[in-house]
């Protein structure tokens, strides 16, 4: 329960930090990055739930409301980054919006450890899977960074390009998530090291 509680404050926290940025900047890549945060703190409350049931059948729920909100985070950003597409907008305050992606790398690889460690520990595929999924969201975070450089250089079309790059690398990581929770049953676990 320990490690479900840090891995909905750590998300939860990244966001919010990242939400007051957007505002300012107005950055479809950093948008993408946030929904895709705030759902991964979500992700941690159907695992609280089973944990506290100690249900492995409600665990493998969980993993799989996880792969849900994952999957829903990917459209949200979809449809946001192909508006942005259609109705171009000026992106500013790009200091503060590296800075933004900085911080979501810090936050999701804290909470990716945080849940890789509980999910070893725990032999639970659905932890695991949600702790490899923050560990690539910290990689998709530095999009945001490459997003505010390439926009500083000149090239305003690179923050919905990043965008919707974020928006397939969580595709990939609904996909990955899916094949973990799906194919591993709770308690048969063990990370390759």
């Amino acid at each position: 329960m320990k490690a479900v509680a840090l891995s909905l404050a750590v998300p939860a926290v990244t966001a919010a930090a990242q939400l007051a940025v957007f505002f300012m900047s107005n950055s479809v890549a950093l948008l993408g990055d946030l929904i895709h945060n705030f759902g991964d703190a979500l992700t941690a409350v159907p695992l609280g739930i089973a944990f506290l049931l100690r249900s492995f059948r409600g665990e493998k729920l969980a993993g799989l409301a996880v792969v849900g909100v994952i999957l829903v985070s990917a459209c949200v950003a979809l449809y946001e980054t192909i508006m942005r597409f259609v109705h171009p907008e000026h992106v500013t305050h790009l200091w503060v919006l590296a800075a933004a992606g900085v911080i979501g790398f810090v936050g999701n690889e804290i909470a990716a450890r945080i849940r890789l460690a509980a999910g070893d520990r725990l032999s639970s595929p659905a932890l695991v899977a949600d702790g490899n999924h923050a560990r690539v969201d910290g990689f998709v975070s530095l999009g945001v960074v490459a997003s505010a450089v390439v926009v500083a250089a000149g090239a305003r079309i690179a923050d919905p390009i990043v965008g919707l790059v974020i928006t397939l690398v969580i595709v990939k990581i609904t996909w990955d998530s899916w094949r973990t929770v799906s194919r591993t049953d709770p308690g048969e676990f063990r990370e390759p090291r």
